[in-house]
C-alpha cells in the first residue's frame, strides 16, 4: 500500500476525478459535463477546426469526440459545416450560445486552479506548474514513441 502513496499516476486520478466532480457541478446548469467542457475550451481558441483535428488535438478517439460534440451541438452550443475542402469531414464552430458563457467556463476553471493552489507561495504555483507540463510532455513523447 506505501507504493500507491508515491504514485505520481494516483494521486493525478484523484485530482483528475475531483476535477471532473467540480466541472460537472459547476456547468451542470448549462446542460455541460466534464466531457464536453473540454472542447469548448478548445474551440474558444480554435474555431472553425474540423473534428479529426479536435482529437488530435485534445488526444481523445474519434467516438468520444463525435458523442461530445453531438452533445454540445443538441444543446445549442456548436454547429457542425461539412468542410468545403473534404465533403466527407465537419468543421466546427462556435455559437454565440456559447460565447455567451465563455467568461462563466474560464471562472470555473481559473477558480479551480485557486482550489488548487490555494495555501501555496507563488514560487511553489510556479514550480507545480512546470513540473506537470514536464510530465505532460514525457507522457506524450513516450507514447508518440511507443503506440502510434
Amino acid at each position: 500500500m506505501r507504493c500507491l502513496d508515491n504514485s505520481i499516476g494516483k494521486w493525478i486520478s484523484i485530482l483528475h476525478r475531483y476535477a471532473k466532480c467540480y466541472i460537472d457541478r459547476e456547468l451542470k446548469t448549462y446542460n455541460i459535463g466534464s466531457g464536453q467542457f473540454i472542447f469548448l475550451v478548445l474551440l474558444f481558441k480554435k474555431d472553425g477546426i474540423n473534428q479529426e483535428d479536435i482529437s488530435k488535438i485534445i488526444n481523445i478517439d474519434k467516438g468520444t469526440t463525435a458523442r461530445a460534440l453531438k452533445k454540445l451541438e443538441k444543446e445549442g452550443y456548436i454547429k457542425r459545416q461539412i468542410d468545403p475542402d473534404d465533403k466527407r469531414a465537419y468543421k466546427v464552430y462556435i455559437t454565440e450560445k456559447a460565447l455567451s458563457i465563455k467568461s462563466k467556463i474560464f471562472n470555473v476553471l481559473k477558480k479551480w486552479t485557486d482550489i488548487l493552489s490555494s495555501d501555496f507561495t507563488e514560487e511553489e504555483k510556479e514550480l507545480a506548474l512546470k513540473l506537470l507540463q514536464k510530465m505532460s510532455q514525457n507522457a506524450s513523447n513516450y507514447i508518440k514513441k511507443n503506440y502510434k
